[in-house]
């Protein structure tokens, strides 16, 4: 059975992984040529592991910028995760002590695929997990890797950000197709236009994923408070 899942676990981290790697290499390569070495890039990818902020450090390290301007810049860029673990409060409860693992390597991309998990109680719980590391390892391996090119390859990754766009539309038309229930996808589609019109480019991602996440855990108790008359009655 531990087998089985893994195996679920590593076919849904498919488009994580094929996003991760060549990113983390472009990064491990940034890294490279910054003057940091491999172990460098494996050691910020270990602790901070958020790839936007990890590409943002590579600038504010070679500028010699202050802990307070690095952790501002961190908490303001990364700010928005905090609403993801909203949606799997039940599930990060019941994992026990892997649950403050979850919250750490919670990412926009693991974020979407375990949205889509059809799966129900602790084998959904371990998939969550065995994603979670899968694309952590990812991750790691594609920054080592990219350290290490660099330092033998004069290679330019221009562009190759988007691949990370294109990550988020596989996975989006992966969610549609398998649930009936399009009423997040239409949520956090209105707030991200609503909150763009009102807030702008630059700050409209913050309030939208509030405003989308307050929404869908309304959602989530107001069902939860619906059927739980109906199972009175029926016992």
């Amino acid at each position: 059975m531990k087998k089985e899942i893994f195996k679920k676990a590593f076919v849904k981290s498919l488009p994580i992984m094929c996003s991760y790697l060549f990113v983390s290499m472009a990064y491990g390569i940034m890294m490279e040529e910054a003057g940091f070495g491999w172990y460098d890039s494996l050691f910020i990818s270990m602790t901070v592991y958020t790839g936007a902020f990890q590409f943002l450090l590579i600038t504010l390290l070679s500028s010699n910028a202050s802990m307070i301007t690095i952790a501002l810049a961190a908490l303001l860029m990364n700010s928005r995760q905090t609403f993801y673990s909203l949606t799997f409060v039940h599930e990060f409860r019941s994992m026990g002590k892997r649950m403050l693992y979850m919250i750490h390597t919670m990412t926009d991309e693991t974020y979407a695929v375990n949205l889509a998990l059809t799966e129900q109680g602790a084998q959904k719980e371990d998939m969550m997990f065995l994603i979670a590391a899968l694309s952590r390892c990812y991750w790691m391996i594609g920054a080592v890797a990219g350290g290490m090119l660099g330092q033998i390859l004069p290679v330019r990754f221009q562009g190759i950000d988007f691949c990370m766009t294109a990550l988020f539309i596989i996975i989006f038309i992966d969610q549609w197709e398998k649930t009936k229930d399009h009423v997040p996808a239409f949520t956090g589609f209105i707030a991200a236009v609503i909150c763009l019109l009102v807030f702008g480019e630059r700050n409209f991602m913050l309030p939208a994923l509030a405003a989308s996440s307050g929404i869908l855990v309304l959602k989530r108790e107001y069902r939860q408070t619906e059927t739980a008359p109906k199972e009175k009655q029926d016992g």
